[in-house]
């Protein structure tokens, strides 16, 4: 009896040995498909007076919107039969570093497979400088949001956008008297845009700096991106070194992106992202190359 179970048990493990796959061999993984998509962030990704006056306009989101005239993130998804799922924006107006950690947790409480992050400017546009949120204080906030997701959707996906140029729509709006107007009365982001017309060599200076201090948190989602892995895509910039011009603002603040200016966000970031379409599903536990990340352009 004991002979006969021993030869049954080294033939059960001859025949396991011939099925068992080859030495270094991979599992061919499944290509991604999420199943729900989650855009956080703030004004800009809830899509904040990109259809009305001062309302928030998800359907007009570069990352969640359905309308036809942004063809966001999740429409072009949904056109190359990727998303297999829902959506939800979970971006508030308003919102900073600080509060990236919250949506991350309602966004693992959706079970989002893949999320959008863009936020930022608000750490940036504060009443005074000196409110500014330090670099160091922004760059954690992220990285620990980050690890909540990935604690709470081990297997989803990151797609992080930087902050747009500041400069650049004080640029462009500060001979407009329209915008100038909207921008006192709004007291909007007066870090960059207060005194608009000024020339003085203390408030170009102060534009400089909170600029500097928009491109220095670009580069902490960078790092924090990079940090993260295979399943973190950073945009290496594409919003930020955007021209944007009058008429993607919206003419209701002359600050957050319309439709138009929702769609070129969609467009560049889509491009930047749209290569994880084809591979199959990279998110594990070690770190990766985001690839280098272009210098910020110059404000002419």
């Amino acid at each position: 009896m004991l002979r006969t179970t021993v030869t049954a048990l080294t033939g059960l493990a001859a025949l396991m040995t011939a099925w068992a796959p080859p030495a270094g061999a991979t599992r061919t993984a499944e290509p991604w498909r999420p199943v729900v998509m989650a855009a956080l962030g703030d004004s800009i990704s809830a899509g904040f007076n990109a259809c009305g006056w001062y309302l928030t306009c998800a359907s007009r989101s570069w990352s969640t919107g359905d309308h036809p005239s942004v063809q966001s993130q999740y429409v072009r998804l949904r056109a190359a039969d990727v998303v297999a799922g829902s959506t939800v924006n979970l971006a508030v107006p308003g919102s900073t570093s600080a509060d990236l950690a919250g949506q991350v947790a309602r966004a693992v409480s959706r079970r989002a497979d893949y999320v959008t992050v863009l936020i930022g400017a608000q750490d940036a546009c504060v009443s005074a400088e000196r409110l500014m949120t330090p670099v160091a204080v922004y760059e954690r906030r992220v990285a620990e949001a980050l690890a909540l997701f990935r604690a709470g959707r081990p297997g989803g996906r990151v797609f992080v956008a930087s902050i747009p140029d500041l400069k650049r729509l004080w640029q462009i709006g500060r001979k407009n008297s329209v915008a100038r107007g909207f921008w006192a009365v709004g007291r909007i982001c007066p870090t960059m845009l207060a005194r608009p017309t000024s020339t003085s060599v203390a408030d170009q200076a102060r534009r400089d700096r909170v600029r500097a201090r928009v491109a220095d948190y670009n580069a902490a989602l960078a790092r924090v991106c990079a940090a993260y892995g295979p399943a973190c895509r950073f945009d290496g910039n594409e919003v930020f070194r955007q021209r944007f011009t009058t008429g993607h603002l919206s003419k209701w603040d002359f600050f957050h992106p319309n439709a138009a200016g929702q769609k070129l966000i969609a467009e560049k970031t889509y491009a930047m992202m749209r290569d994880w379409l084809t591979e199959n599903d990279t998110a594990d536990d070690t770190a990766g190359d985001t690839g280098p990340v272009p210098a910020p352009a110059p404000v002419l």
